[in-house]
């Protein structure tokens, strides 16, 4: 009789018996030896610094080039961040008492100018675990919504529960500035989602044993915690701080006084003030400083002007013009664009103030019809001319586009 060559069970005994050349194997067996093999695999892929390639803070940029249009000193900060918190990683040399400490990062910049998509983009080439998370449903302790813990929830997922690895990862916390104070004006009620929240970061910021919830969620005296070391994480917050050019402009015009006060303000970029951005913004904003002391490395993205709109819809590896071609190559139809139909996306983007988000969403509303179309058809091409693309967005609801 058939069976199992480890576990002697008979055919009739097991759910399947897989034959071999010399013995056979149950489906228990085979199910046993894959977990004993993932076990061996986690102990060899354990985090080794010394295995990581360090690349130089050129390569970094360069990578990053290759997916982001413009915003050159936003990427030369990142990729210096990044490079110095791998040396930091890989300092042993501690005989001469100089400790390295981490730089974590501020970004300023509109809506729709590419804070995530730099995060996003160093997170294809980082060795070390990485994650995006969203600042605006943090909350005080107690209060609805998530604790400041389950940040590093999502890094410990990502690292796949290997509290190591999660050790040296970076954090990207997005809409930082949705936690600002909401007022200097004491109140009776608390500021849970703003100073309470910003209070709450400071020990993740700092460095500190933090006690993790490892499903995330609400704390509570009899749930396991996972303590985490917060000391080699790096932390790069990025936020819109929608009206801090008024801040800026403020403190800028308070020191306009004397004979050479016309010429200092002619000498002032009022297009792009938020090249001038210092702390004592941040601070107006509504972040407490103790906060922004914890967020030494202050760097703001350009606004997108037209020629990077442009370039921003052909040149990435990931441009949205490719991908719409590869969409409808998947269909076997050529898809091809009128160069004044790209001139056309661009002013309009421009119009509805959206930033690079704005040009997938003008797309969308160019191509869905074609998208519904297209596939039931039996056409092989598409050409988009610049009379369709004005059509297909007069028929529109451009409300919706809009920013007020």
């Amino acid at each position: 009789m058939d069976k199992c060559s480890f576990c002697g069970r008979s055919k009739k005994d097991v759910n399947i018996l897989i034959a071999g050349v010399s013995g056979h194997i149950c489906d228990s067996c085979i199910e046993q030896a894959h977990q004993i093999i993932l076990e061996e695999f986690k102990q060899k892929d354990s985090f080794d610094i010394s295995s990581i390639k360090l690349l130089k803070p050129i390569e970094i940029k360069a990578f990053l080039d290759l997916y982001v249009i413009g915003q050159d000193e936003a990427k030369k900060v990142l990729s210096v961040a990044v490079y110095n918190h791998y040396k930091r990683l890989a300092q042993k040399d501690t005989k001469d008492d100089v400790e390295i400490e981490k730089s974590n990062i501020i970004m300023v910049g509109e809506t729709g100018t590419g804070k995530t998509l730099l995060a996003r983009t160093i997170a294809r080439m980082l060795h070390v675990p990485f994650t995006i998370v969203d600042a605006t449903v943090l909350t005080e302790a107690g209060y609805v919504g998530e604790d400041i813990e389950t940040i590093l929830t999502r890094l410990l997922q990502v690292a796949d529960y290997d509290v190591t690895s999660a050790e040296k990862g970076i954090v990207f916390i997005d809409e930082i500035d949705k936690i600002a104070r909401k007022s200097d004006n004491p109140s009776i009620t608390r500021d849970v989602s703003g100073e309470g929240v910003q209070q709450g970061l400071l020990k993740l910021l700092e460095g500190s044993i933090v006690n993790v919830p490892p499903q995330g969620g609400r704390k509570h005296p009899d749930q396991k915690m996972i303590p985490v070391n917060t000391k080699d994480i790096l932390f790069i917050a990025g936020g819109a701080f929608d009206g801090i050019e008024q801040k800026i402009g403020q403190r800028m015009n308070t020191k306009m006084v004397g004979y050479s006060a016309s010429k200092d303000k002619d000498a002032i970029d009022r297009e792009n003030l938020l090249q001038y951005i210092g702390p004592q913004d941040l601070k107006a904003f509504g972040l407490i400083p103790e906060i922004i002391g914890r967020l030494p490395i202050l760097t703001y993205l350009e606004a997108l002007d037209r020629d990077t709109l442009r370039n921003i819809l052909t040149e990435p590896k990931n441009s949205i013009i490719k991908q719409y071609e590869k969409l409808f190559r998947m269909d076997g139809v050529e898809l091809t664009f009128e160069k004044k139909v790209l001139e056309f996306i661009v002013d309009k983007a421009l119009e509805f103030k959206l930033g690079a988000r704005g040009l997938r969403s003008i797309c969308e509303a160019i191509m869905v019809d074609a998208m519904f179309e297209i596939p039931s058809t039996k056409e092989t091409s598409l050409h988009i001319t610049v009379n369709y693309a004005k059509k297909k967005m007069s028929n529109t609801n451009m409300k919706k586009l809009r920013v007020a």
